[in-house]
């Protein structure tokens, strides 16, 4: 009499919705660590985007609390040529710097607004991206190239966790952003735009389009040359279009505008 063999159906495994695994990889090892990102046919962007959101919210909570205490002291830093301000415009940049550095400012619209820069900044680069790939002839997905952005920021996360650590130890505010420390201090409309201009560029900025290109060559199929060109060119555009609402702000509230959160 034959006996019947039973025949175990392996359980599939539920799919993950972190990767904590990618992040080390990411940042050390790209190629691989890429390889494996551009091989999935889903969603895995949560991950990286939700460590860029909490380190952007711990650097603008520690930065909101040096600045608030800094005008609670009249230690706060004055805009150039605070000088030549009249008495009238002196009080008036006064009471403006004291009603931005309300509890209500500092710690619920600020971070909502470091929040919503990480997600919009997200998406609008993906897009971008994607768009400018597709006219390059690259064959990747709108999935997939979210998915390689996502992951490509990584080093913007690293460069908040860096501040928030100065910051938290020295009690002061990181002194100019990016390169902005190379433009002279004073008025003008052209130093105003170079500082802002330069304000965006830093090392990490560097990393991070260094690893987009290796996400892009690894998912799109595109040669080294076409990659580069669809990266660079949707940096020249963000940082083009983040240098004047820059130079917009400055011009409005006369105040030195804080880098935005690039992606």
């Amino acid at each position: 009499m034959a006996e019947s063999v039973a025949v175990s159906t392996p359980t599939p495994q539920p799919r993950r919705a972190l990767h904590f695994e990618w992040v080390i990889p990411v940042l050390i090892r790209p190629r691989q660590a890429f390889a494996d990102i551009a091989a999935q046919t889903r969603s895995v962007w949560l991950t990286p985007i939700l460590i860029l959101t909490i380190a952007a919210l711990m650097h603008t909570v520690i930065a909101g609390g040096i600045n608030q205490a800094a005008a609670a002291s009249g230690s706060a830093p004055l805009p150039p040529g605070f000088e030549y301000y009249t008495p009238e415009q002196q009080a008036q940049y006064q009471q403006a710097a004291s009603g931005m550095q309300s509890p209500v400012i500092v710690y619920g619209v600020r971070p909502i607004v470091s929040v919503f820069v990480v997600w919009v900044g997200w998406l609008i680069i993906g897009g971008l991206l994607h768009l400018i790939l597709t006219l390059m002839g690259g064959r990747s997905s709108t999935l997939i190239t979210m998915n390689i952005v996502a992951w490509a920021g990584l080093p913007i996360a690293v460069r908040s966790l860096v501040q928030f650590m100065f910051m938290l130890i020295t009690h002061q505010l990181v002194p100019g952003q990016g390169l902005s420390g190379f433009v002279p201090t004073e008025q003008g409309v052209v130093f105003v735009i170079l500082r802002q201009f330069l304000g965006l560029f830093d090392i990490y900025m560097i990393w991070q389009i260094v690893l987009l290109v290796i996400g892009v060559r690894t998912s799109s199929a595109l040669s080294r040359v076409r990659a580069w060109i669809s990266v660079l060119l949707t940096f020249a555009i963000l940082i083009f279009l983040q240098t004047l609402i820059g130079f917009a702000g400055s011009l409005l509230n006369s105040l030195s505008i804080t880098q935005p959160f690039l992606f």
